[in-house]
């Protein structure tokens, strides 16, 4: 399962940059995913965060609830293959 994590982390900000370089119109399917990705994720946080502080919750193990809903995780996960994606992008610019 780590490696499929690994390998796919590689595999899709490459396959990303492919279909832009293809189509322009991924670059902005790929930028409104990230934009929705965001709200959600940041949602979920605060949400998350400010429940904790109502409740007087304040322990390590009360936020990590939060890991167990699984938009957060599959926003983060689009998050942290879009942000290497850009980067991808941003250093193919720079050459």
């Amino acid at each position: 399962m780590k490696i499929l994590l690994v390998l796919s982390s590689i595999v899709f900000p490459i396959i990303m940059v492919y279909l832009q370089n293809k189509n322009k119109i991924f670059l902005m399917i790929f930028n409104m995913i990230a934009v929705i990705s965001t709200l959600i994720f940041g949602s979920i946080a605060s949400t998350s965060i400010y429940q904790i502080i109502v409740d007087n919750a304040v322990f390590m193990t009360a936020i990590h609830k939060v890991f167990l809903n699984p938009l957060f995780l599959i926003t983060g996960a689009y998050l942290g293959i879009y942000i290497l994606y850009r980067l991808m992008i941003i250093t193919l610019d720079e050459r």
